[in-house]
Order: structure tokens, then sequence, then C-alpha cells
């Protein structure tokens, strides 16, 4: 039975996928998208990799891919005449994809792989082996204590990263009134209240 399930799941995936890159509609493409990675997190659950899993869905799913859809829905984008332009390059489309699944092929076969990722899935194995706990807490004892430091640069190149595009995308118009706080608490109350003493029987002048 679970055979059966990982392989339903595997063939929606597939299938997905490939209408991701097949739909006409963009808004289409994208809901496919959902639907490929969720399947990817289904596949992920049943191979017991559960923080994976749900990263996939809370980071892709939750955010990024959603972020897509609002740009695509938000943008006015004459999405025939990107095709058009699409299929006069699509030879070359087709050489690169083929080299790059040349590429990977190569590498497949020659077991390449990254040694720090090899080395950290060793010792995430052994704390599993070593410990009855799930693999979320060992990742987790992993980066915060061998892998402490690189984690925390990783973190605040992202950082500086957003408040690049932060600074980058700000721009400030000169017509829109903005609120100075400090001027606000400096000013004194006589620059801002004016009483006028009326004497007794004076009116306003002109009615």
């Amino acid at each position: 039975m679970s055979d059966f399930i990982f392989y339903m799941f595997a063939v929606v995936m597939l299938t997905s996928a490939f209408l991701v890159v097949s739909a006409r509609q963009p808004v289409h493409a994208v809901l496919f998208l959902i639907l490929t990675f969720l399947n990817a997190a289904s596949l992920l659950l049943m191979l017991g990799a559960e923080y994976i899993a749900m990263t996939l869905i809370i980071v892709y799913v939750g955010a990024v891919v959603v972020l897509f859809l609002f740009v695509v829905m938000m943008l006015n984008v004459d999405f025939a005449e990107k095709h058009q332009g699409f299929t006069k390059n699509i030879h070359l489309a087709i050489a690169l994809g083929a080299l790059f699944f040349i590429q990977v092929a190569l590498a497949l076969y020659d077991g390449i792989s990254l040694a720090p990722s090899k080395m950290m899935a060793d010792q995430i194995t052994t704390a599993i082996g070593r410990q009855s706990i799930p693999n979320t807490s060992a990742i987790g004892q992993i980066i915060y204590t061998q892998y402490f430091f690189p984690f925390q640069i990783g973190g605040l190149i992202l950082l500086v990263a957003m408040i690049g595009a932060i600074v980058l995308t700000m721009r400030h118009s000169t017509k829109v009134r903005r609120q100075d706080i400090s001027k606000q608490i400096s000013r004194h109350r006589f620059e801002a209240v004016e009483v006028i003493k009326v004497k007794t029987g004076e009116g306003i002048s002109g009615l």
C-alpha cells in the first residue's frame, strides 16, 4: 500500500511539473507549481524527512509561490507576445537544457557530491542512530553546535541583501508630507497655539 501511495504522489508530481511549463495561462502554471510542491512534500514525509517537507510547504508554497501568483495577477503583461519571442529561441533553449541534463547525468554517474553535505548527513544519521530523536531535532543540534557560525553568517548575508533591496527600491516623494517626530517633540506650546483676546462688544468685522 505504501508503494502504491508513493508512486501515486510521484506520478501526480511529475504530471503537474509538466503542466507548469506547458500551461498557457500563467495563473494556471502557478497553481500547478503549488500542486507540484505539495506532492514533493508528501514524498518527503513518506521518506521520513518531515523538516524538509514542512520547509518546502512554508517557504515555497506559503511565500514564494504566493508572491509569484500576486505578481502574475497584478502585472498587465502580454503573454502571447512573450510566447512568440520564446518560440524564436526555442532551439537555443533546447540545446542549453540538453547540456544541463548531460552535466547532471555525468555528475550522478561519477558520484560527484559535496563533501560538507555528506559529512553533515553522516553526522545527522549518527545522531539519530545514537538517540531516539526525530531528524528535525537532530538537524537543529547539528546546525546550532558544529555549524553555528556558518548558519549565522548565512542569516547575516540574507539580512544585508534584504536591507539593500529595500534601500535600492525606496523612493522619497517631495509632494508627500511626512511626519517628523523630533520636530513635533521640540515644538513649544506658544508656537502652535495663539490666544486672541476679544473685547466685550466687538464682533467680527465685515459681517
